[in-house]
């Protein structure tokens, strides 16, 4: 299947960009709980997409991490005011991109790459340029084109539409596990990058490759 791509389209939170590079301004406002705000903040943020999801009560990205971000807050008893969350969620907009990504996007600009994300169109061009990454992807794609988030189908059937090729074509890499099977079960070739090593998802089915870094991804591509 892999001989059969023809275009790559990439997570961009925890794939493209270290979400965890928040934990540096965390722990300027909160010393010592930066670690445990943000990784509080990204699981609710996660679990935040799949109720509304559920629920059928879409809001955008943006919104969506400001809430997990004030339920992490209380959940740690921390305090919130509108100037420390307006510090903390600027900070969602600068995230720092891992260390690989622009070596190995470069490695593969021989295909069309794309961003497939929960993003908000705002907070993806805004991560996209304070990377250094813009003008690297040919589409930039946003669920908040299909109001749902990952991973229903009708998000993955974005990437389909923008890139012009079928599912059977593109290949979709992540670092979710959950959000790679969710690629798979719709028909994509799904890599997962498991920098953290973590156990699979117990879903009945697996990627179809997967990889420590996008450097990794770079040598199964090659011809």
């Amino acid at each position: 299947m892999k001989r059969a791509i023809k275009a790559l389209a990439f997570d961009a939170y925890g794939t493209l960009f270290d979400v965890h590079s928040v934990i540096s301004i965390c722990d300027q406002l909160f010393p010592g709980q930066g670690a445990v705000l943000s990784q509080a903040w990204r699981g609710k943020q996660l679990e935040y997409t799949w109720l509304r999801s559920l629920m059928g009560r879409y809001k955008d990205f943006w919104q969506v991490t400001e809430t997990a971000l004030v339920f992490a807050c209380k959940s740690l008893n921390l305090p919130c005011p509108p100037e420390t969350r307006a510090r903390l969620m600027e900070a969602y907009l600068h995230l720092d991109p891992f260390p690989e990504v622009r070596q190995a996007l470069e490695s593969l600009s021989a295909y069309p790459l794309a961003i497939l994300s929960n993003g908000s169109p705002r907070m993806l061009r805004a991560a996209v340029e304070s990377s250094g990454l813009k003008g690297m992807f040919s589409q930039v794609i946003s669920v908040d084109a299909a109001k749902i988030y990952k991973p229903s189908a009708r998000v993955y059937q974005l990437a389909c539409k923008k890139l012009h090729v079928s599912k059977g074509a593109i290949g979709f890499v992540s670092s979710n596990c959950w959000d790679i099977l969710g690629a798979k079960n719709f028909g994509f070739w799904a890599c997962w990058v498991n920098r953290s090593k973590a156990p699979q998802d117990e879903l009945g089915f697996a990627p179809d490759s997967v990889v420590d870094t996008l450097t990794d991804l770079v040598e199964i591509m090659k011809p």
